[in-house]
């Protein structure tokens, strides 16, 4: 397995023998306007991508989480070859087919499917809590299975909740990718992990290697890589955690994480 951040939450996922591209939002720096309410009026993404997106254009599938925007936007759209396969959650292949993808799959909610040797299974999580939990939708996140590779846990947008709890204690995952940044808006509490979250996955899944992004590349994240090391150096997990920067590659196998 290997793994390369790309930015915020992009990933370029080689595992199983396939290429996966995961939630690609490959908007040039400054596009798109600001998450509203979130008090922060920069524009986004706040940073340019880390080389040519020419080479994260040809993967062998394209997963996508959910549909917001800082995981599946119009420059990905636009510059990804229509005829590439697209797996997502149950309830958005409709829409990802009207922007023109022609092969689209979705992952029914608590099934499985498979892509060359690979099986993925959805998971549940939470996009906050309360009204702003309600109003951010459903999201999901994802468990890699192939032969001869270490089980994989992509959270997606998610808090730490009961339903990331029970994916721990069901799956056992060996590493374990999440959308930290505590991002936020002025009503309600944080809608992905913050400093808090990630400690509390790393003492449930205390055996795992643990991968921390979605940082310092969208107005709303507030928690930035800077702020989770120190928490991270604090509680003495900083060695568990890798916090790799955008285009950073972090490798499993044959490497320390």
């Amino acid at each position: 397995m290997k793994i390369q951040l790309i930015r915020h939450a992009a990933l370029w996922l080689e595992y199983g023998g396939v290429t996966f591209l995961v939630d690609p939002m490959l908007s040039a720096q400054g596009v798109n306007p600001p998450i509203m309410n979130s008090g922060d009026e920069r524009r986004n993404p706040l940073v340019p991508l880390p080389g040519p997106v020419e080479q994260w254009l040809k993967p062998d599938a394209v997963l996508v989480t959910h549909l917001h925007q800082d995981h599946w936007d119009t420059a990905a759209v636009d510059q990804l070859s229509h005829e590439l396969p697209v797996l997502c959650q149950e309830g958005d292949g409709e829409k990802i087919s009207a922007q023109g993808m022609l092969s689209v799959t979705e992952i029914k909610d608590s099934s499985s499917a498979s892509f060359g040797a690979v099986t993925l299974t959805r998971t549940d999580g939470r996009h906050g809590t309360g009204e702003i939990g309600e109003r951010m939708g459903k999201v999901s996140g994802f468990i890699f299975q192939a032969e001869g590779e270490p089980v994989l846990y992509l959270a997606g947008d998610t808090i730490w909740c009961s339903e990331a709890e029970q994916v721990l204690a069901d799956h056992r995952p060996e590493v374990i990718i999440l959308n930290a940044g505590g991002a936020r808006v002025a009503a309600g509490g944080h809608i992905t992990m913050n400093e808090q979250d990630v400690v509390d996955v790393c003492h449930a899944a205390p055996e795992a290697s643990v991968i921390a992004v979605h940082m310092d590349a969208i107005n709303h994240c507030r928690v930035t890589r800077e702020l989770l090391k120190l928490r991270l150096e604090q509680e003495g997990l900083l060695d568990r955690v890798a916090v790799p920067l955008d285009g950073e590659w972090i490798y499993k196998q044959d490497q320390s994480v």
